[in-house]
């Protein structure tokens, strides 16, 4: 599929490399992670040139579809904080507590609402709380990391994990699980509508550490310690080598 690619975006299909290695906690599975992603200098520009991925919404950022919930482990983690949120960090805490802060798509699935075309936890500019993301504000606050507050769906973006079965030929099949950049195309047919997308965007890659250390704390929660520090020395190797598959949206 062909995506109206703003000029700041680089085209998707350019050269990666990745490395594998088995999980150290789990010998059913092997991890492959795209290391050009991960050595690669994205960051979140929310509120610092963002210009929201609809243009009928600059100001919030990817916050205006509502979020899916993976299963009820996570519907009923985001609950929890809810329930903790004061009118302080939530803008619309009565409206949220009156109505629900959830909805159900069209195909049934359970999200969070959206109002006025954003999801019900992002505070417009101006609010005590800040702008952005109540739960993630609620996260820096209370000195914990945003992905213990936030649906997995937020904070896992722009990471992607993907899981296949793999049979090597022997009949003993494994998980092969799949960490790298969720790109447009991640997003289905509906990734071609989005007026502007940051993971392979120049304006995007200007973090002052490579991903894999700026999303490290997401990083752990998705693979484990053990495996984590098995990524980070395979990024090490990679940026000693001068990055031979360097990220194309990268300042060069």
């Amino acid at each position: 599929m062909a995506y109206p690619v703003p000029v700041t975006e680089v085209e998707l299909g350019f050269p990666r490399s990745f490395v594998e290695f088995a999980n150290p906690d789990d010998e059913s599975e092997r991890f492959r992670c795209d290391l050009t992603w991960l050595t690669s200098r994205w960051t979140c520009i929310f509120g610092a040139g963002c210009p929201g991925i609809y243009a009928t919404s600059p100001d919030a950022g990817c916050c205006t579809l509502g979020a899916h919930f993976s299963d009820e482990d996570d519907l009923a983690r985001v609950g929890a904080v809810v329930e903790r949120l004061d009118p302080t960090e939530w803008e619309l805490h009565d409206v949220g507590r009156r109505d629900g802060w959830t909805e159900r798509d069209g195909e049934g699935e359970i999200k969070t609402r959206t109002v006025d075309g954003a999801c019900i936890f992002h505070n417009s500019r101006g609010v005590p709380g800040g702008h952005g993301c109540a739960l993630h504000a609620h996260a820096l606050a209370t000195g914990v990391e945003p992905h213990a507050t936030k649906p997995d769906v937020c904070w896992q973006l722009p990471l992607r994990r993907e899981f296949r079965e793999v049979d090597p030929g022997d009949g003993r099949t494994y998980t092969e699980v799949t960490i790298g950049e969720y790109t447009r195309a991640g997003w289905g047919p509906g990734g071609a509508d989005l007026d502007w997308y940051c993971s392979s965007n120049t304006d995007a890659h200007v973090g002052p550490a490579p991903v894999y250390l700026s999303q490290r704390a997401e990083l752990t929660a998705l693979m484990g310690e053990s495996a984590y520090a098995i990524l980070a020395d395979h990024c090490e190797r990679f940026l000693a080598d001068g990055r031979p598959v360097p990220h194309p949206a990268d300042p060069r």
